[in-house]
């Protein structure tokens, strides 16, 4: 506690990070406040300036590509309606209702197994397995906490700022031949998928598991800091190929799009789109990679405000 105390007084990113998580710092700076954040993150300096690392090239995105369609393409209701349009109602999960408060909801409309999630940040998230042994109290507990929270203000990530916050019920989907689904994650660089991040094992003992692979489905010798690798070979889905070419067509002519898949019984569902994964504030082991997907991130840095190529 005393050397807890000792840091809070001598070390203003580490006070920074604990006041930060408390609500304080809403009306500081964007970019005053990324380069605070950058900081108590990942313990070095950010350079917005000439910005070369894939987190640094995102802080910079955060403060000079703000495309308004960007927000509806991160409102997890929204945003179905904009990928469908693009690829095809037949990739989206079904949507069973949406709301604005929790006690709107008429549960006993829903079927017995379905997912509740918040459209306007990364949180709010439940998993309904067995409707009689839902735990309504909880649910509300857990979603009213999200609608109250802005995700803006944590990572300043521009397209969340005026999301509508709601509630959305959604068909909750099984593999037949898996109980774990995994999550394609499609990192896109002006419309170039280049590699894909495999996430398993959420409810399993051993986590969250992630893996790295190319385009190609080679795996990369890569990691972030507090997940580790799968311990079994992860097989290419099947249709990779198809997944790679949605991908292209949701990335173009955006500077970096994650653009997230699922294969249930064989067929592509969307997931989400994302523009700073981690908000730009995990690093990774090796560190190089950071400046090797950098370099993918073609922003003119030295062109007027908000110009991206």
């Amino acid at each position: 506690m005393i050397n807890k105390i000792q840091r809070l007084i001598t070390d203003k990113y580490y006070r920074f990070g604990i006041l930060q998580s408390k609500g304080f710092f809403k009306k500081m700076n964007d970019r005053k406040y990324l380069e605070m954040m950058y900081q108590f993150k990942l313990g070095k300096p950010l350079n917005l300036d000439t910005p070369r690392s894939f987190n640094e090239k995102l802080q910079w995105l955060k403060l000079h590509d703000r495309n308004p369609i960007y927000t509806q393409m991160v409102d997890k209701y929204e945003a179905k309606k904009f990928v469908a349009s693009i690829i095809g109602e037949e990739y989206i999960i079904p949507t069973l209702g949406v709301w604005d408060h929790f006690e709107d909801i008429d549960f006993s409309e829903l079927p017995n197994q379905f997912v509740l999630k918040c459209t306007h940040d990364s949180g709010g998230l439940v998993i309904v397995r067995d409707k009689s042994a839902f735990d309504t109290k909880k649910a509300r507990r857990i979603i009213n906490q999200s609608l109250k929270r802005n995700f803006f203000y944590y990572g300043r990530e521009w397209p969340y700022k005026n999301v509508k916050p709601r509630i959305i019920a959604e068909q909750y989907m099984e593999d037949e031949k898996s109980k774990d689904l995994p999550d394609y994650k499609i990192h896109n660089f002006g419309g170039i998928p280049k590699v894909i991040l495999v996430c398993r094992d959420r409810f399993t003992g051993q986590g969250l598991t992630e893996d790295f692979f190319t385009d190609t489905w080679t795996h990369l010798d890569v990691k972030r800091p507090n997940h580790e690798n799968a311990s079994a070979r992860i097989e290419s889905p099947s249709d990779l190929e198809e997944m790679l070419d949605l991908a292209k067509k949701l990335s173009e002519k955006i500077p970096f799009l994650r653009t997230d898949f699922y294969t249930i019984n064989g067929k592509i569902y969307f997931g989400e789109l994302t523009f700073f994964p981690t908000s730009g504030f995990d690093g990774f082991e090796p560190s190089s990679f950071d400046d090797t997907m950098g370099e993918w991130i073609k922003i003119d840095v030295g062109g007027e405000k908000g110009n991206t190529k």
